[in-house]
């Protein structure tokens, strides 16, 4: 594949999280020729307002840009033992769309956390998360990056050598997965 198309889906807004930065590597390291990080900015999922008002213009660009890019890469943080509310409200929302993004999308999980264990609770479940959807979930190598606050450099590059190898071992997965 001559040129990759990747889209970051980061379960934190701040604007320097360490799940922002560790999708900026993954896209780096990935060599993607295009990276989007979607917006997760969406309203909270309401069955009432899908049924007065349809769905909303941003879930369906969401939506629209999942079919369109080549692969996903998803980075999030873990709060109380799983994924953010704002990853699990888009998987939600995105749920509702006619047709179904997500299916056969070669899919990368990473995650980035305070803790030692790097987000790895929050992994398992939103792995659990995904499997309705149909997505070539990509089974590793696990990208956990723990002590995250720590782990960038100040141009936002990892420090490590281990999260360098294990973000270029999984971007490299998702890239073949692509090729198809």
């Amino acid at each position: 594949m001559a040129s990759f198309s990747l889209l970051g889906l980061s379960g934190s807004l701040r604007s320097a999280s360490c799940n922002r930065k560790l999708l900026a590597e993954a896209a780096r390291i990935g060599e993607a020729s295009a990276f989007t990080e979607a917006n997760l900015r969406l309203p909270l999922y309401d069955g009432d307002l899908e049924s007065q008002n349809g769905i909303p213009s941003e879930v369906q660009a969401l939506a629209d840009a999942i079919a369109a890019a080549d692969a996903v890469v998803i980075s999030t943080p873990e709060y109380n033992k799983g994924p953010s509310g704002v990853l699990k409200n888009a998987l939600d929302w995105v749920s509702r769309v006619e047709g179904n993004p997500w299916a056969d999308k070669p899919v990368a999980i990473m995650s980035a956390a305070a803790g030692r264990a790097g987000g790895e609770r929050a992994q398992t479940m939103l792995r659990a998360c995904m499997n309705p959807f149909r997505a070539h979930v990509l089974p590793g190598p696990e990208v956990l990056v723990g002590a995250c606050q720590d782990a960038f450099d100040e141009n936002g590059h990892l420090k490590s050598d281990m999260y360098v190898k294990a973000v270029t071992g999984l971007m490299d997965g998702l890239r073949k997965a692509a090729d198809g």
